[in-house]
């Protein structure tokens, strides 16, 4: 019984049938349980190279080079992707892929090159495949991206049981390592071994080495000579090993940046793909699924509930975000609410009309979401309990949306139990859509739901987003908190966001639960949780209680242009949250910049991550930049010296951006930036037309100056006209300047 026999061992979830197959696979976890705890001692083994080519079969897009012990398939798809596969290996099946394998580039042919070796010559890229099986990927330009050597196998001598397997890889001196799912260690990944499977943080050893709910055989590479996405598309477990590169100042002696990749078990084949890091994630999407589209809301505060209050509680936590002028969108309900912790169910004692308290939250502006663990627990509490068969496209969740539901949040999949070292990493990725189908279905017509995941794999953005959850106490987890929702960004997901608490939490500072809640306030998903009876901000007194109106009033004022980035995410796979460098990948110093991000095209926020700060040192890129609070304009590239105060973060907005904001009246109101001398600007606007529109018309504008005053027009296909929307132009009164 492979990993994905064992998940298909309980076919049903949720209600109806929770019951069933729990004997075959209550028997599979005691035959297997070394399959999912450890591999076990390993016996002989005999170790494989695939020796030197022998036979070259062309093929569309590309072909196949025969070896001595293994075989290669290369093949350049029209979308400019490059698949490789060891083996045997395709493209299919894949958890990663959301559709079937792109078409071959009918003008990428397999040909010979120098030295025995051979070559497929692309638009977008060249692949060069030497003699002996190293795999080089190269500019249109012949400039080295990354070169994949040849594949070593280690199987056991009596062929049973999976090969390990290694490889490694060599990148320019000046390459720069991203992603790998969502590290804590991040956004740029420092030198050192990095697991590829899903576990609980702080088990498994601490730092690179240790475990993390969300990792993902993805990386971004971003050197001089362009970046590129390396993904390989195996869910085993297995670790990474970096190392940078150094440059020999001139000499010539330069030491190539090297990776490391080994396997526990599985497929050798991947994917790259090279280009501007915009494009690389647009086709990063077309191959494993566009990002689904939160419902408005979404992007609105939520506050986690947890504890064993029953509806009254939930009750008094709207009215004291209410009453204080603070605002909410969301309540999750923790697994206090379900009936002996059991999944799917609810305490009909403490929730007797959950329907009705759901509908009368909805009339407020106010949703409800239900935390599901990971496994159906057969008995009350923690006891024994089934994992159903995530891997079947029949399984999903039913009954949610009737008992007043919009959506749900899944904790505990990274530590979930044995379901087999081929299929635990994919596990929450199926779970979430089985969560997402089953509501989709559920819910009324034309409402998209919402699905939240704590671990997941790549694909994982086509089903919904992730939440990182509490994350590392103290500073360094607020810093490390940015990190996580940039390096899943940079892998796909741009949904994604981390718990921010308070109420006498572990960290217990007031200080530092301002700090994360304006962090938060940027970021895509925005998520509170307090460990007191009411719950909220308000906990830490009077001058939190102000800071945290301030934050997220201004959240609430972004609205438009979080939803108008979740559109613009859907249709090109570009994150919300971008690293400085995003769209500049050539500039090394802000390849280098982890204390500050892009929000979208149009702002850059510098959170404040030590205590005690008040001003900061904001690297900013070319351009000119203005600070939101006061208007002063900063000249880029430089550093800037911003303020800072407790009751806000520095944020600037890029001269010429045009940002949709919500007005007084709740209409989208359009903020523009004033260009610099001489310069233009431009900005996209895509409004929500309801939970079921997800194809909204993008309005385009454009601002130019003539003379003293600054003119915005909106740009359609009959030509431009003046905008509908009302505009108010900031950043004219700005002195420019830089410190």
């Amino acid at each position: 019984m492979n990993g994905r026999d064992l998940v298909r061992s309980w076919w049903s979830a949720g209600g109806v049938g929770a019951a069933r197959g729990l004997r075959t696979v209550r028997a599979a976890w005691r035959r297997r349980g070394a399959d999912a705890s450890g591999t076990g001692p390993r016996g002989p083994v005999r170790a494989r190279v695939p020796g030197a080519v022998r036979e070259v079969e062309p093929g569309p897009g590309g072909g196949v080079l025969r070896f001595g012990r293994s075989e290669l398939r290369i093949l350049v798809a029209v979308n400019g992707a490059v698949f490789w596969g060891w083996d045997g290996a395709g493209p299919e099946p894949s958890y990663a892929l959301a559709g079937a394998c792109p078409e071959p580039d009918p003008r990428a042919v397999l040909e010979p090159d120098t030295d025995g070796g051979w070559r497929v010559v692309a638009e977008r890229v060249t692949v060069v495949v030497s003699r002996h099986g190293a795999l080089e990927v190269l500019t249109p330009g012949g400039v080295m991206l990354r070169r994949d050597l040849p594949p070593r196998w280690w199987e056991p001598a009596d062929g049973g049981g999976p090969a390990r397997w290694m490889q490694r890889a060599e990148v320019p001196a000046d390459a720069r390592f991203f992603g790998l799912g969502g590290r804590v260690e991040g956004p740029r990944l420092r030198d050192g071994v990095h697991r590829l499977g899903n576990g609980v943080p702080g088990r498994g050893g601490g730092g690179a080495g240790g475990a993390a709910p969300v990792t993902m055989p993805v990386q971004m590479v971003v050197a001089d000579a362009g970046t590129h996405l390396v993904f390989v598309d195996n869910p085993w477990d297995g670790t990474v090993t970096l190392r940078e590169g150094a440059e020999g100042a001139g000499s010539g002696h330069d030491r190539l940046g090297t990776g490391e990749l080994r396997m526990e078990g599985g497929p050798v084949r991947g994917w790259v793909i090279v280009g501007t890091p915009a494009r690389v994630l647009l086709t990063w999407a077309s191959l494993t699924g566009a990002p689904a589209l939160p419902p408005a809301w979404a992007f609105g505060h939520h506050h986690v509930r947890e504890g064993v209050g029953g509806e009254d509680e939930v009750r008094r936590v709207f009215a004291g975000h209410q009453e204080r002028g603070l605002p909410l969108d969301a309540v999750h309900l923790g697994d206090g609410h379900l009936d002996g912790r059991r999944a799917f169910t609810v305490d009909q004692d403490r929730f007797p009309k959950l329907p009705v308290l759901a509908d009368e939250l909805r009339r407020e502006g106010v949703r409800l979401v239900s935390v599901v663990p990971s496994a159906v627990h057969v008995e009350t509490g923690l006891g024994e309990g089934a994992f159903s068969d995530l891997t079947e496209a029949r399984v999903r969740y039913a009954g949610q949306a009737a008992r007043g539901f919009a959506g749900v949040w899944h904790s505990q999949q990274e530590s979930s139990a044995p379901v087999g070292r081929e299929a635990h990493n994919v596990s929450a990725l199926c779970l979430a859509r089985a969560a997402y189908d089953g509501l989709r279905d559920d819910l009324p017509s034309g409402e998209r739901p919402l699905v939240l995941s704590r671990s997941g794999w790549a694909g994982s953005q086509r089903y919904g987003g992730l939440w990182s959850g509490e994350g590392a106490a103290g500073w360094p987890g607020l810093r490390a908190s940015l990190a996580l929702v940039l390096g899943l960004g940079l892998c796909g997901v741009p949904f994604s966001g981390p718990d921010v608490v308070g109420g006498g939490g572990r960290d217990g500072s007031p200080e530092l639960y301002v700090r994360r809640l304006q962090l938060a306030a940027y970021l895509p998903l925005l998520r509170t949780t307090a460990q007191g009876a009411e719950g909220g901000p308000w906990e830490h007194g009077a001058e939190v209680l102000g800071h945290a109106r301030v934050a997220l009033g201004e959240r609430r004022r972004l609205l438009p242009y979080f939803v108008t980035l979740a559109h613009l995410a859907r249709r090109t796979g570009a994150p919300m949250v971008r690293p400085l460098w995003w769209a500049a990948p050539e500039e090394r110093a802000l390849r280098d910049c982890e204390d500050a991000f892009l929000l979208g095209d149009a702002l850059l926020v510098a959170p404040v991550l030590e205590p005690g700060v008040v001003r900061r040192e904001v690297r900013l890129p070319r351009g000119r930049w203005y600070d939101t609070a006061t208007g002063r304009a900063y000249e880029g590239p430089a550093k800037a010296l911003v303020d800072a105060p407790l009751e806000r973060i520095p944020v600037l907005a890029r001269a010429g951006a045009v940002v949709p904001v919500c007005g007084e009246d709740g209409g989208i109101e359009l903020e523009v930036w004033a260009p610099a001398p001489g310069r233009g600007g431009s900005g996209l606007v895509v409004p929500d037309g309801g939970d079921g529109a997800d194809g909204p018309e993008v309005e385009r504008y454009s601002v130019t100056c003539a003379g003293p005053r600054i003119v915005v027009r909106r740009e359609t296909e009959d030509g431009v006209r003046e905008p509908s929307r009302p505009v108010r132009v900031r950043g004219l009164g700005g002195s420019g300047g830089q410190m």
